[in-house]
């Protein structure tokens, strides 16, 4: 301690100081636990290939979707399973959006028995959410709904295509764990905040005798 000076901290700098400290470290774990959610889901993320025939007739453009800044759209289409009475979604890729929301891009889709590889995404229902009454184009689809709608036997899981196909879409998806090291990043820095406030409070609490 320097000569001269002592600890004498003021009760409003000591409130402050815990306050700062605590919210720190609340947010501190928040963003820590968003990053260990984050490489949870990307550790069951499933890896998957399937033969089957697409059904055109039933394709589903998902709408305010961005890609390099641009906007367009993400295209479902069921997969018939090949040797099964099943279907399965998979999520194509993402195409650009035309001049006008009421005309819808031109997909092609591969007709005849095609190989899908890509990941088995699961509990997908506040992505995929049914909109009553709506066409083609829609915010979201829901599974279930839309095998009601449908009468598809439509699987829970949701595939998200990544083998190539000639059908003009992008398929550069993130990583399954994408944000993972940004909410590390935002971790440290709350945490390191909290240590800032701690030590600001017992600098500033030394005053002279």
């Amino acid at each position: 301690m320097p000569a001269g000076y002592s600890f004498r901290p003021r009760p409003w700098a000591l409130a402050l100081a815990l306050a700062a400290c605590a919210a720190g470290i609340a947010l501190g774990n928040w963003q820590r636990g968003r990053a260990a959610e984050k490489l949870e889901h990307a550790a069951r993320v499933e890896r998957v290939a399937l033969e089957g025939e697409f059904l055109p007739s039933f394709t589903i453009y998902l709408d305010n979707k961005m890609h390099r800044g641009r906007a367009g759209y993400e295209v479902v289409t069921p997969l018939r399973i090949r040797g099964s009475a099943t279907h399965v979604l998979v999520n194509r890729g993402w195409v650009a959006a035309g001049a006008t929301r009421e005309l819808l891009p031109e997909v092609p889709t591969p007709a005849g028995a095609v190989r899908i590889e890509g990941f088995a995404l699961q509990g997908l229902p506040k992505v995929f959410r049914l909109e009553k009454g709506a066409g083609k184009l829609r915010q979201s689809l829901e599974v279930d709904a839309y095998a009601a709608e449908t009468g598809l036997r439509l699987e829970p899981r949701v595939i998200q295509q990544h083998s190539a196909l000639p059908d003009g879409l992008a398929r550069d998806w993130p990583p399954q764990d994408a944000g993972a090291e940004k909410n590390r990043a935002y971790a440290l820095q709350w945490y390191s905040l909290a240590g800032l406030a701690v030590v600001l409070f017992l600098v500033l609490s030394f005053r002279k005798a």
